[in-house]
């Protein structure tokens, strides 16, 4: 028998469909519900520009070569396209309904034709002050024209222009990326006004095009997505950071994926768009409603209402570990675990900070994937070079839609003396890892941290992961082996503590999950509990299927993508799937495997895909301390009995929302208070 999948460019619609319900929920404050527009807007643009044209790249090479495959690959973008076709129409009413409320609260979003005199002034102001001197692109269109270098930015207002002479003339206007889109208009009284930016631009259209004297002008939004794979060229004079630069730059020329317009456009006016674009058959066709950079609802104004905003939360500390005390000192007298965002990032600046200025540290080994605009990290190992510490850092150039902001750090942390390698071009470097190295007496003894995400400040505060800080001194040793491989691949590290992607991250984890099928089998208790992204490994999903069928119980929290299908009968009778979607974004990996008992419990930075399992470097670190496995498993148990939150993934015979009949308990609020409770108790 066949084994039961979901695709999972559908799955991955499937979650987008669970963050468009958090603006949706009228428990959520009425501005944040606005934001999520902009998270699943957001969502669905990048979800264009990888996934997407990948099937789209599928389905051209299939059909070059005459394979029967073309036919599924071409029957999975039409059917993309219209799951995101009814997607995208309930996020227009869902729009319109949270426009309706705001205005409840006096909250006004005005359009071009809502301006009073005293507001078109300002309008008018602000077009000449802010937006028209700010290099906007303004591209006449004729039959020899070409479309302006996107870089990026494919959002564009196509304006039609009637003339005396009764030939139109046609325009694209690039929108600027550089100035936020809502722009907070001057109250009045206790009533408040934003306008988009794309609305302030069309009220300056005759302002713009004066020079034409049009009899009117009619301008509706475009938007483009393009291929965001990277292709790098064999020129074996460049260097990788060369190479990865280049492709970045090539980008902007990707084929195009996705055209959305307004639906209210002129069909001459659509046919010479499509045209220009080179919009074909296995693109995605959308038509949509005036506006669609909703991904700029993200940044939408708290406007001085907080009742209107999440409440907000501080970061807590973590009980027992001190900010105000020696942190290699604490570590060294036991392991803690850090949860940002309940726990206080500092933690980790903390740690380099004083490891750069610590004389006994003779040097820090570090894996960078992504870092805020303005990184306390990378300044605590700049630091640490000036102050003669020997800092390695491997960057991965090859972080996805962060290439750019990583070479720049690059070249920053490499003018500073830090040394930087770059792993194997042929494997992302995705591990999170950090180690120093101290000297103690006649030993170096090692210090350092292993996380389930970034090392980034701004993401720690939205995003949920734990971080491990540690003085094992056999797990540091297997950390140190993992930079040693990345800069001479040919030395495998060798491990016993650590899984490590590629080697030994899916062997590992389907040994352990073949334990538990002996166990269950011997009639003892037997349990598995997952928490991760996404779950597309069809092999990692097959080994589940089997530990169900042999009485293994199966407990999966999966935010993002889920191929594996639970309760089908004879399959999955024993695996539960749910997602939980709320206020921060859920991000840890980790697996518990309950082991007769002796708990076996593994944090990690890697989901259960082929790329993180086959083609990244990846770190599990196994939980060895009692009280920090107590703690991993009380935050999954808060997860898991989610009834507010919480929804079943690919459960058809169940409704979307999860409830358990047991007194509401949400998440995140009820693991805040744990962590409030444990450091009043400490």
């Amino acid at each position: 028998m066949a084994l039961p999948f979901i695709n999972r460019e559908l799955s991955w619609l499937d979650f987008n469909r669970r963050v468009l319900q958090e603006a949706q929920d009228v428990r959520v404050p009425l501005i944040e519900r606005v934001r999520f527009i902009g998270i699943f807007s957001n969502n669905l643009d990048e979800f264009y520009k990888v996934r997407y044209a990948t099937v789209k790249r599928i389905a051209q090479m299939e059909a070059a070569s005459n394979s029967d495959e073309a036919n599924k690959a071409e029957a999975l973008l039409q059917e993309i396209t219209q799951k995101t076709i009814a997607l995208q129409g309930e996020s227009f009413t869902t729009i319109q309904e949270l426009t309706a409320e705001l205005r409840e609260e006096n909250i006004f979003i005005l359009d071009e034709h809502a301006l009073d005199d005293e507001h078109a002034a300002f309008v008018h102001d602000f077009f000449d002050q802010m937006v028209s001197p700010s290099l906007l692109t303004i591209l006449m269109q004729d039959d020899d024209t070409l479309l302006p270098n996107s870089r990026g930015n494919n959002a564009f207002l196509a304006v039609r222009m009637e003339q005396q002479t009764g030939k139109p003339l046609y325009a694209l206007i690039q929108m600027p990326t550089h100035l936020d889109r809502i722009v907070v208009l001057p109250p009045r009284g206790d009533k408040q006004y934003v306008m988009l930016l794309d609305d302030l631009i069309r009220h300056q259209m005759q302002y713009i095009f004066q020079i034409f004297s049009p009899t009117s002008i009619t301008a509706h939004m475009v938007k483009f997505t393009r291929d965001a794979e990277l292709d790098f060229d064999e020129d074996i004079n460049k260097s990788y950071i060369e190479k990865i630069a280049s492709s970045v730059r090539d980008r902007v020329e990707g084929d195009p994926v996705r055209f959305v317009y307004d639906k209210n456009i002129s069909e001459d006016t659509l046919e010479r768009l499509l045209d220009k674009f080179q919009i074909g058959s296995r693109d995605s066709i959308i038509p949509g409603g005036r506006y669609h950079n909703r991904r700029d609802y993200m940044k939408f104004p708290s406007l001085g209402r907080p009742d209107l905003c999440y409440s907000k939360k501080e970061p807590l500390s973590i009980a027992g570990f001190s900010l105000k005390k020696g942190i290699i000192d604490q570590i060294r007298q036991r392991d803690f675990l850090q949860f940002t965002p309940y726990h206080n990032f500092a933690y980790v600046i903390r740690f380099l900070r004083e490891a750069s200025l610590d004389p006994k540290v003779k040097s820090i080994f570090i894996t960078i994937y992504r870092l805020s605009n303005d990184s306390q990290v990378a300044n605590a190992l700049i630091q640490a070079a000036r102050n003669g510490k020997q800092v390695t850092v491997q960057i991965e150039l090859q972080a996805r839609f962060d290439e750019t902001a990583n070479i720049r750090y690059a070249e920053l942390l490499k003018n500073e003396g830090v040394r930087l390698i770059f792993g194997i071009p042929s494997l992302k470097v995705h591990s999170k890892i950090c180690l120093i190295q101290r000297q103690e007496e006649d030993k170096l003894k090692r210090y350092g941290f292993i996380s389930t995400g970034n090392f980034n400040e701004s993401t720690a505060r939205i995003y949920t992961d734990y971080t491990l800080f540690t003085a094992n001194q056999q797990i540091l040793k297997e950390v140190n082996r993992v930079f040693t491989f990345l800069e001479k691949s040919y030395k495998v590290p060798d491990h016993k503590h650590l899984l490590i992607s590629p080697f030994s991250t899916s062997s590992g984890l389907k040994e352990r999950i073949a334990r538990e099928m002996t166990l269950a089998r011997a009639g003892k208790n037997a349990l598995i509990r997952i928490k991760i992204n996404n779950l597309t490994n069809y092999d990692m999903v097959a080994a589940l299927y089997k530990a169900s069928q042999a009485g293994v119980q199966i407990r999966m929290i999966v935010r993002g993508i889920c191929c594996l299908i639970p309760g089908v009968k004879g399959v999955s009778e024993n695996i539960e799937v749910i997602s939980v979607v709320d206020r921060f974004l859920e991000h840890p990996r980790m697996v518990i495997f309950e082991n007769g008992g002796d708990r076996d419990i593994l944090i990690s930075s890697s989901d259960w895909m082929t790329r993180n399992l086959d083609n990244r470097v990846e770190v599990s670190c196994p939980i060895y301390d009692k009280d920090i496995q107590q703690e991993l498993v009380d935050t999954f148990e808060l997860s898991w009995n989610d009834n507010i939150k919480a929804r079943w993934v690919n459960d058809p015979s169940k409704p979307t929302y999860r409830t358990n009949g047991a007194l509401p308990l949400r998440s995140q609020e009820a693991t805040y208070e744990y962590y409030q409770n444990k450091v009043s108790n400490a």
